[in-house]
């Protein structure tokens, strides 16, 4: 098992965001930086990972699988 940060601006995805697509989840579009996509592609399933807003907050809000 590995263990992953995504950091999100609140404006464009936020947890509230997150939490609303439940189990079926939704696929994170908008990743521009290729190292960071390849990343996202090298998850398997049970990873886990930390959920960050990254403006106003600067805090991890909350935790993903």
């Amino acid at each position: 098992m590995r263990y992953w940060l995504f950091k999100s601006e609140p404006s464009t995805w936020s947890w509230d965001d997150q939490v609303a697509k439940g189990d079926a989840g939704e696929e994170w579009d908008g990743v521009r930086n290729y190292q960071a996509r390849n990343f996202m592609r090298e998850m398997s399933l049970g990873d886990r990972g930390f959920f960050y807003h990254s403006q106003s907050e600067k805090a991890v809000v909350g935790t993903v699988e």
